[in-house]
Protein backbone atom coordinates (compact mmCIF):
# COMPACT_ATOMS: atom_id res chain seq x y z
CA UNK A 1 0.00 0.00 0.00
CA UNK A 2 1.61 3.54 -1.21
CA UNK A 3 2.03 5.91 1.27
CA UNK A 4 -0.43 8.31 0.53
CA UNK A 5 -3.18 5.39 0.27
CA UNK A 6 -2.13 4.78 4.03
CA UNK A 7 -2.32 8.21 5.40
CA UNK A 8 -6.16 7.88 3.73
CA UNK A 9 -7.13 4.89 5.13
CA UNK A 10 -5.48 6.26 8.65
CA UNK A 11 -7.83 9.13 8.32
CA UNK A 12 -10.53 6.75 7.00
CA UNK A 13 -10.65 3.87 10.35
CA UNK A 14 -10.50 7.22 12.50
CA UNK A 15 -13.66 9.14 10.71
CA UNK A 16 -15.55 5.80 10.85
CA UNK A 17 -14.96 4.58 14.43
CA UNK A 18 -15.48 7.76 15.85
CA UNK A 19 -14.19 7.02 19.46
CA UNK A 20 -10.19 5.72 20.15
CA UNK A 21 -8.31 3.06 18.10
CA UNK A 22 -5.00 1.46 19.04
CA UNK A 23 -2.47 1.81 17.54
CA UNK A 24 -1.90 -1.75 16.92
CA UNK A 25 -5.19 -2.37 15.56
CA UNK A 26 -4.19 0.19 12.77
CA UNK A 27 -1.32 -1.08 12.11
CA UNK A 28 -2.56 -4.94 12.11
CA UNK A 29 -5.78 -3.85 9.59
CA UNK A 30 -2.74 -1.87 7.00
CA UNK A 31 0.01 -4.66 7.43
CA UNK A 32 1.93 -1.90 8.59
CA UNK A 33 4.63 -1.34 11.49
CA UNK A 34 3.22 0.28 14.21
CA UNK A 35 6.26 3.14 13.23
CA UNK A 36 4.61 4.31 9.76
CA UNK A 37 1.06 4.51 11.38
CA UNK A 38 3.05 7.13 13.73
CA UNK A 39 4.63 8.84 11.30
CA UNK A 40 1.02 8.68 9.20
CA UNK A 41 -1.03 10.08 11.83
CA UNK A 42 1.79 13.07 12.47
CA UNK A 43 1.73 13.88 8.75
CA UNK A 44 -2.37 14.29 8.83
CA UNK A 45 -2.16 16.25 12.22
CA UNK A 46 0.58 18.76 10.52
CA UNK A 47 -1.96 18.83 7.30
CA UNK A 48 -4.59 19.81 9.47
CA UNK A 49 -2.97 22.27 10.92
CA UNK A 50 -1.64 23.93 7.97
CA UNK A 51 -5.02 23.86 6.31
CA UNK A 52 -6.47 25.55 9.67
CA UNK A 53 -9.19 22.56 10.18
CA UNK A 54 -11.67 22.22 12.31
CA UNK A 55 -10.63 18.18 13.02
CA UNK A 56 -7.58 17.17 14.28
CA UNK A 57 -6.09 13.54 15.64
CA UNK A 58 -5.40 13.38 19.30
CA UNK A 59 -2.90 10.69 20.91
CA UNK A 60 -4.50 8.79 23.94
CA UNK A 61 -1.71 6.27 25.63
CA UNK A 62 -1.39 3.80 22.65
CA UNK A 63 -3.82 4.64 20.42
CA UNK A 64 -5.27 7.55 18.06
CA UNK A 65 -8.70 9.34 17.98
CA UNK A 66 -10.04 11.53 15.26
CA UNK A 67 -11.74 14.66 17.33
CA UNK A 68 -13.03 18.36 16.67
CA UNK A 69 -10.25 21.48 17.33
CA UNK A 70 -10.94 22.45 20.95
CA UNK A 71 -11.66 26.23 20.24
CA UNK A 72 -14.79 25.05 18.31
CA UNK A 73 -15.89 23.31 21.43
CA UNK A 74 -18.39 26.52 22.30
CA UNK A 75 -20.10 26.35 18.93
CA UNK A 76 -20.53 22.59 18.73
CA UNK A 77 -21.88 22.48 22.12
CA UNK A 78 -24.43 24.79 20.69
CA UNK A 79 -25.75 22.97 17.53
CA UNK A 80 -25.44 19.40 19.89
CA UNK A 81 -27.08 21.30 22.63
CA UNK A 82 -24.78 19.98 25.13
CA UNK A 83 -24.95 22.03 28.60
CA UNK A 84 -21.20 22.35 30.45
CA UNK A 85 -20.87 19.27 32.46
CA UNK A 86 -20.58 20.42 36.26
CA UNK A 87 -16.96 21.27 37.49
CA UNK A 88 -15.53 18.80 39.48
CA UNK A 89 -15.51 19.20 43.20
CA UNK A 90 -12.86 20.06 45.50
CA UNK A 91 -13.17 16.23 47.33
CA UNK A 92 -13.79 14.82 43.39
CA UNK A 93 -10.37 16.25 41.92
CA UNK A 94 -8.26 15.74 45.53
CA UNK A 95 -9.40 12.06 45.24
CA UNK A 96 -8.40 11.14 41.33
CA UNK A 97 -4.92 13.76 41.87
CA UNK A 98 -4.59 10.48 44.25
CA UNK A 99 -5.84 8.23 41.72
CA UNK A 100 -3.48 9.54 38.57
CA UNK A 101 -0.56 9.49 41.09
CA UNK A 102 -0.80 6.54 42.93
CA UNK A 103 -2.22 3.73 40.62
CA UNK A 104 -3.78 1.73 40.78
CA UNK A 105 -4.85 2.02 44.25
CA UNK A 106 -7.80 0.72 46.56
CA UNK A 107 -10.49 3.13 48.27
CA UNK A 108 -8.84 1.98 51.29
CA UNK A 109 -5.77 3.61 50.17
CA UNK A 110 -7.24 6.61 48.82
CA UNK A 111 -9.14 7.10 52.12
CA UNK A 112 -6.02 6.91 54.14
CA UNK A 113 -4.67 9.86 52.28
CA UNK A 114 -7.71 11.84 52.51
CA UNK A 115 -8.56 11.19 55.89
CA UNK A 116 -12.57 10.79 55.40
CA UNK A 117 -14.46 8.60 53.85
CA UNK A 118 -14.43 8.83 49.65
CA UNK A 119 -17.17 5.98 48.66
CA UNK A 120 -19.48 8.57 46.78
CA UNK A 121 -16.52 10.32 45.29
CA UNK A 122 -14.71 7.08 44.01
CA UNK A 123 -18.66 6.13 42.68
CA UNK A 124 -19.25 9.55 40.88
CA UNK A 125 -15.69 9.60 39.34
CA UNK A 126 -16.45 5.96 38.17
CA UNK A 127 -19.82 7.73 36.57
CA UNK A 128 -18.03 10.04 34.69
CA UNK A 129 -15.52 7.80 33.36
CA UNK A 130 -12.53 9.34 34.64
CA UNK A 131 -11.31 6.39 36.66
CA UNK A 132 -12.71 2.49 36.28
CA UNK A 133 -11.60 -0.66 37.99
CA UNK A 134 -8.65 -2.33 37.28
CA UNK A 135 -8.75 -5.38 39.02
CA UNK A 136 -8.61 -6.66 42.58
CA UNK A 137 -5.80 -6.59 45.20
CA UNK A 138 -4.23 -10.19 46.49
CA UNK A 139 -5.38 -9.24 50.36
CA UNK A 140 -7.86 -10.73 52.67
CA UNK A 141 -11.38 -9.46 51.23
CA UNK A 142 -9.56 -8.81 47.23
CA UNK A 143 -10.90 -4.95 47.58
CA UNK A 144 -11.33 -3.55 43.87
CA UNK A 145 -8.24 -1.04 42.33
CA UNK A 146 -8.82 1.88 40.90
CA UNK A 147 -6.88 3.85 38.26
CA UNK A 148 -7.90 6.42 35.54
CA UNK A 149 -9.31 5.84 31.90
CA UNK A 150 -8.65 6.87 28.32
CA UNK A 151 -11.23 9.74 29.35
CA UNK A 152 -9.34 11.16 31.90
CA UNK A 153 -6.76 11.59 29.43
CA UNK A 154 -8.83 13.46 27.17
CA UNK A 155 -10.25 15.63 29.40
CA UNK A 156 -6.74 16.63 30.83
CA UNK A 157 -5.82 16.55 27.72
CA UNK A 158 -2.62 14.59 27.54
CA UNK A 159 -1.39 11.72 25.76
CA UNK A 160 -0.28 9.58 28.33
CA UNK A 161 0.40 9.61 32.66
CA UNK A 162 3.98 10.78 32.37
CA UNK A 163 2.63 14.03 31.48
CA UNK A 164 0.98 14.49 34.39
CA UNK A 165 2.89 17.47 36.22
CA UNK A 166 5.34 16.89 38.70
CA UNK A 167 4.54 16.91 42.32
CA UNK A 168 5.81 19.25 44.01
CA UNK A 169 7.78 17.41 46.45
CA UNK A 170 9.56 16.01 43.41
CA UNK A 171 10.27 19.73 42.35
CA UNK A 172 11.61 19.86 45.96
CA UNK A 173 14.11 16.95 45.17
CA UNK A 174 15.08 18.34 41.39
CA UNK A 175 16.02 21.21 43.16
CA UNK A 176 18.14 19.85 45.15
CA UNK A 177 20.19 17.38 43.78
CA UNK A 178 23.78 18.22 43.62
CA UNK A 179 23.68 20.56 46.26
CA UNK A 180 24.17 20.10 49.71
CA UNK A 181 20.94 19.37 51.84
CA UNK A 182 20.38 22.67 53.94
CA UNK A 183 17.61 22.61 56.70
CA UNK A 184 14.45 25.13 55.55
CA UNK A 185 12.64 26.89 58.15
CA UNK A 186 8.94 25.40 58.91
CA UNK A 187 6.41 27.32 57.90
CA UNK A 188 3.28 28.09 60.13
CA UNK A 189 0.79 25.09 60.39
CA UNK A 190 -1.63 27.52 58.51
CA UNK A 191 0.84 28.54 55.38
CA UNK A 192 1.00 24.74 54.54
CA UNK A 193 -0.85 23.47 51.34
CA UNK A 194 -1.74 20.66 50.03
CA UNK A 195 -3.71 19.27 47.12
CA UNK A 196 -4.99 16.59 49.57
CA UNK A 197 -5.85 19.25 51.91
CA UNK A 198 -9.43 19.79 52.84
Amino acid sequence: MEEINITAAIEAILFSNGDSVEKSRIAQALEIPEKLVDESVDKLIDDYKARDRGITIIKLDSAYQMTAVKQYAEQIRTVMDLRRNTPLSQAALEVLAVVAYNQPVTKAFVEQVRGVDCSGVIGSLTTKGLIEEKGRLELPGRPLLYGTTEHFLRCFNISNLEELPPLPEDDKKEENEGQEETPQPEAPQDEQMSVFDE
